[in-house]
């Protein structure tokens, strides 16, 4: 089989007969010379890399566990074809582990005077933004012998948006809510809700609904319908304190809140209440307020993507007082944060009388399932200790959420994958018995 290229000419070097002779500046110049006429020429011949042209295009936003593509423009300004093998740098949380190195690779051949683009497919694992770093170009010879390298500045970012995993139950609590609002076959009586109409009595109705007054004027007896009023108000608060970054699960208990708080505010926003977002520790991390119903989920998730739990202890009277101001006339305010019992004690409870004075309260928590599978432990010694250690946790977190009841607040406490369909129907429950 013939030989081409680089390896023909390898080979046609290797076999000059050398014989046996004393070393010589002549003798090494002999044998050497064509190697390197050979490497000369194909180094110049190589297209320089110094005057590429590169630019960017693509996606700038993409749901974590997605992927995005970003294309590399490259145009060969040079009169010298350019082959060349490229390396498109990002952090490396912009792969799952172990693609880095066959995505961010690519081959390609550009005539001179021409361009050709490559796509660089990431597929991010944390959320955040990921800035595109340097390219680096090596540029061969035709005999791939000798190469330039230089690198070059392209500058582009990508936003990895929080997954919205829970977005899977927003039908069902649609539909729970579209028989509050009156829209479906079943009509459902809210307290102290906006009177909707009149109908005829049926033998289970509420007979506080009765309407003596038209049922004066009717033959038959006359009940109200009632529908969930619109337009209340609602802050979700993020604490991004310390305890936000334990990890439950794959993730910490940041991100399932963020879950939580995007299936509440995408059906709170279709009901027509109004929602806004306060995310603090010692200071506000993220504030969207003022959004309309179109706007405010894509707001919120623009907001969220660059949230990191801060390890510093809450500020609870800084939160209340920003959630206040937040929020002057009465609101449901929802905080999500931990239900450990030295924040709750040491740092809510003091400030809560400030906030259930004017608002109606409610707090989510993450709760953690390895603590529930290890109260059900049993076989041998270390799995009883497991066992008594999850029922004292357990014990500390129930105490807590009746401490906080006693002061009228509503408590949501919840695995990762259950607190976003148990917060949401915790704000239904009180839209139907007209707490909002």
């Amino acid at each position: 089989m013939a030989l081409t290229g680089r390896a023909a000419l390898l080979a046609a070097l290797g076999s000059l007969p050398v014989g046996i002779w004393e070393p010589s500046w002549t003798g090494i110049l002999a044998v050497n010379a064509p190697l390197a006429v050979a490497c000369a020429c194909d180094f110049a011949l190589a297209a320089p890399v110094r005057h590429l042209g590169l630019t960017r295009s693509g996606d700038t936003s993409v749901r974590l566990g997605d992927t995005a593509d970003v294309t590399l423009t490259l145009t060969n300004p040079s009169r010298r074809p350019l082959r060349a093998r490229l390396r498109d740098a990002w952090p490396p949380s912009s792969w799952q582990p172990g693609t880095e190195t066959t995505a961010s690779r690519h081959s390609l051949t550009v005539p001179p005077g021409e361009r050709r683009r490559i796509t660089t497919r990431l597929r991010p694992t944390r959320r955040g933004d990921r800035q595109a770093d340097r390219i680096t170009i090596r540029s061969y010879g035709p005999l791939g012998l000798f190469a330039r390298q230089g690198t070059h500045k392209a500058p582009w970012t990508v936003r990895v948006l929080p997954p919205f995993t829970s977005r899977k139950h927003l039908p069902s609590k649609l539909a729970r809510l579209r028989e509050l609002d009156g829209r479906t076959s079943v009509l459902t009586r809210g307290e102290g809700t906006e009177f909707d109409s009149l109908r005829e009595y049926v033998p289970g109705d509420d007979t506080r609904s009765i309407d003596w007054r038209a049922t004066a004027r009717r033959t038959t007896v006359a009940v109200r319908t009632w529908r969930p009023e619109r337009d209340r108000h609602i802050l979700m608060v993020l604490d991004t304190g310390r305890t936000s970054a334990g990890r439950v699960g794959d993730a910490p208990r940041l991100d399932a809140s963020m879950d939580a708080a995007l299936l509440l505010a995408a059906l709170a926003s279709r009901a027509g209440d109004r929602v806004d977002l306060l995310a603090y520790d010692r200071k506000v991390r993220a504030l969207v307020q003022g959004r309309t119903a179109g706007d405010v989920l894509p707001a919120l998730v623009n907001a969220m993507a660059t949230l990191e739990p801060e390890l510093v202890e809450t500020d609870a009277r800084g939160l209340a007082a920003t959630a206040l101001r937040t929020s002057p006339r009465r609101s449901l305010i929802v905080l999500l944060t931990t239900l450990d019992a030295a924040p709750i004690e040491e740092g809510l409870l003091p400030v809560l009388s400030q906030l259930t004075q004017r608002h109606t309260v409610l707090v989510a928590s993450v709760a953690d399932p390895h603590i529930t599978d290890m109260a059900k432990a049993r076989g041998d010694v270390d799995a009883v200790y497991e066992a008594a250690a999850a029922a004292q946790a357990q014990s500390e977190r129930h105490r807590t959420a009746e401490q906080l009841r006693r002061h009228g607040v509503t408590v949501v406490d919840a695995t990762p994958d259950d607190l976003a369909p148990a917060l949401a129907d915790a704000y239904l429950a009180l839209k139907s018995a007209g707490r909002l």
